[in-house]
């Protein structure tokens, strides 16, 4: 069944959603999931004039800072082009790859612009766009956005979890379970044209649909953490400011660079120091079990949460640091003050639409990459920025399933070849320069394999 949406046309059939005298409107749309993939959808959707609601299961309305440094790729950038109307600046400029030895010192390096930026910047910025949230991220050269006329009517609404959804023919019922500041649950529902599920690499939406699809371990974890520019020596500031700075050995990878400080300052002095570091910890193995237990003893699954690594963990981590990073490297994990982890993980769904096109799969919640693509928030950029597109019929059903699906496929295999050689095998510099250098084409320049077109027909 196939449905497509212009100019209020849902099924091939106008509807009015409530207009009178039969006025054509543009669909509603229900948003799962209230991070950086739901509030990219949310607002280029509500800048192309759709009404939104967006869920968000936190019971709070603003999301906790995840201290997580992103490399702004090139459609995030574009994205923020097209739809920001703060005028904050989104990203700091990096200027060179550099490539250190396990004693610190300079063994490759070339020109390559980046820009990086931080999570909590970006979400900030973003719910300025979306629904108006003021912050100090706003000062020193942003504002609150203005309203147009042409905007979509938008509607936030946190504690929500969805439990459900109904096809009911030409439209879709979403029931969820919200919370209420007593902390009882009451059960609601609400009824739209599409629902956008950007709920993350752990999406129940795709979970309804896809029962069998799970995320799986990869065999290694990442740890992550910032130290203030100020914090730094000379020697640590020397190859990470203003720098993409990387360390490979056996079972170890290490990259560390410049994002902006608090409330999104990006001047010299006061920006953050990020660095990622990829290590092997098999599964069920005492360190595993160590470093996944957090420091009230419950045993994380996937994350442990900043401030929340058990003390025994940390300190595990840092003679690890000490023994086999760089000292410019050993250097931040010793100095950071709200370090978190991650197990890498694997999830792609076979598809993206699903009953007859009214509920579509965007960013993480469609494919998971491993952050060696430094793609992930791309894509959820990419996949908003293409499906207002689709909606507003500029293009094609058959041209969004082959964008999204091929540059799904394509970079969520290409972070499993990668990780797995960086992590599991022991290569030269210069391949790990060359998977590092592949994985930062731009999108629209990558020529994608014929397996990634593979169903596409028949989605």
């Amino acid at each position: 069944m196939m449905m497509a949406y212009s100019s209020g046309v849902a099924n091939g059939l106008p509807h009015t959603n409530g207009a009178t005298n039969g006025e054509k409107t543009k669909p509603d749309i229900v948003i799962v999931g209230g991070s950086l993939g739901g509030l990219f959808a949310g607002t280029a959707l509500k800048h192309h004039g759709y009404n939104t609601t967006l869920l968000e299961r936190t019971p709070e309305n603003l999301l906790h800072n995840q201290g997580a440094g992103i490399v702004a790729g090139g459609d995030t950038i574009e994205f923020f082009k097209r739809y920001d109307r703060t005028g904050k600046p989104v990203a700091v400029p990096s200027y060179k790859r550099i490539y250190l030895d396990q004693e610190g010192n300079v063994i490759h390096e070339e020109i390559n612009r980046q820009n990086m930026t931080s999570w909590d910047l970006c979400y900030y910025l973003l719910r300025a766009n979306y629904d108006r949230v003021d912050s100090p991220y706003l000062a020193d050269g942003g504002k609150l956005p203005e309203v147009r006329p042409t905007d979509g009517n938008v509607t936030y609404r946190y504690g929500c979890t969805v439990t459900n959804i109904k096809d009911e023919g030409a439209r879709v019922r979403v029931a969820f379970k919200r919370k209420q500041k007593d902390g009882s649950e009451v059960f609601d529902s609400i009824i739209a044209d599409m629902v956008v599920a950007a709920d993350g690499p752990s999406s129940t939406i795709r979970a309804m649909f896809e029962p069998d699809i799970k995320r799986t371990y990869a065999g290694y974890c990442v740890i992550r953490g910032t130290v203030p520019e100020k914090a730094a020596t000379p020697k640590a500031l020397e190859v990470f400011r203003e720098r993409f700075c990387f360390f490979h050995a056996p079972g170890i990878q290490n990259l560390t660079y410049t994002i902006a400080g608090e409330h999104g300052n990006t001047d010299p002095g006061h920006r953050l120091l990020n660095f990622v570091w990829y290590a092997n910890f098999p599964e069920a193995s005492p360190e595993l079990e160590t470093l996944m237990t957090d420091k009230d003893g419950r045993r994380r699954h996937i994350t442990i949460p900043p401030g929340m690594i058990a003390r025994e963990a940390w300190e595990m981590v840092k003679k690890m640091g000490h023994a086999r990073l760089p000292p410019q490297m050993a250097e931040m994990a010793e100095k950071t003050t709200a370090p978190f982890v991650q197990c890498i993980t694997d999830v792609i769904a076979p598809k993206n639409l699903y009953m007859g096109d009214k509920v579509v799969l965007i960013g993480d919640a469609l494919a998971g990459f491993r952050p060696h693509t430094v793609a992930s928030t791309s894509q959820a950029a990419f996949d908003s920025m293409i499906l207002a597109e689709w909606l507003d019929g500029k293009v094609s059903r058959t041209e969004f399933v082959r964008q999204t699906m091929q540059f799904a496929r394509g970079i969520q295999r290409m972070g499993v070849e990668i990780g797995n050689r960086s992590q599991f095998e022991s290569l030269p510099m210069e391949e790990y320069i060359k998977d590092r250098n592949y994985a930062s084409i731009k999108r629209e320049d990558r020529e994608y394999p014929e397996w990634t077109l593979e169903g596409l027909d028949e989605v």
